[in-house]
């Protein structure tokens, strides 16, 4: 195993991730992925990039490990392998500015590869993709698109400070969120996931989780 792992992340995702004042990486999955790698005594470092390559740079060594508020999904398995979930699969919602707008045939903006793009094309929508979740809720603003999905939680604040509201129902997507591998690393995979087991079995991820408010608990 290398003598230090590097977690990349995105850094633009609160409260999952994102960076502080001081230009560093914050909130749960910093919080979480410190912890797991103290619990599997390994010496970690921070890397963010931007989640339209996070995959690619991941299996071409720019970093060890994805924790990124990265849904686990049968697409995504082809590719690299992830550990057991660190969250319960969180509901997706759709927010719009007001609540007359046609979910199945309007314009939907969404964040590019997440599992909301291509549940927008499934439903028949038009979909119209953003680098960063928070170009998406500028896209509604300025009437780019009738509507945005994205994660719940990631929503929820944006909707209780603006003149946001929520429409249609929750869509529950994904297998949760866990982090993910190169296929070649099993062994470090392994001492990740093992950190989770014993966090999920002391109640300490239930106590994070609810810190930063990031969805439902175990």
């Amino acid at each position: 195993l290398a003598d230090t792992v590097r977690l990349g992340t995105e850094g633009a995702y609160p409260p999952y991730n994102f960076l502080n004042d001081n230009g560093e990486v914050d909130g749960f999955e910093r919080e979480l992925g410190d912890e797991l790698c103290k619990r599997a005594a390994l010496t970690c470092e921070w890397v963010t990039n931007d989640w339209d390559s996070i995959i690619p740079n991941l299996v071409s060594g720019n970093y060890d490990a994805i924790i990124a508020g990265m849904s686990i999904t049968d697409e995504r398995e082809e590719v690299v392998d992830f550990t057991q979930g660190y969250t319960p699969p969180s509901p997706s919602a759709y927010a719009a500015l007001s609540a007359d707008v046609d979910l199945n045939g309007g314009i939907i903006a969404a964040q590019t590869a997440t599992i909301q793009a291509n549940h927008v094309v499934d439903t028949g929508a038009t979909l119209v993709e953003y680098p960063t979740p928070d170009e998406t809720l500028a896209a509604v603003r300025a009437g780019e698109a009738d509507a945005v999905i994205a994660d719940k939680d990631y929503l929820e604040p944006a909707v209780e400070a603006s003149d946001l509201i929520f429409v249609g129902d929750d869509v529950p997507l994904g297998g949760g969120i866990g982090m993910a591998f190169r296929e070649s690393d099993d062994e470090m995979r392994g001492k990740f996931d093992a950190a989770i087991t014993s966090m999920k079995e002391d109640g300490s991820l239930n106590t994070l989780i609810e810190k930063w408010e990031v969805g439902g608990t175990w």
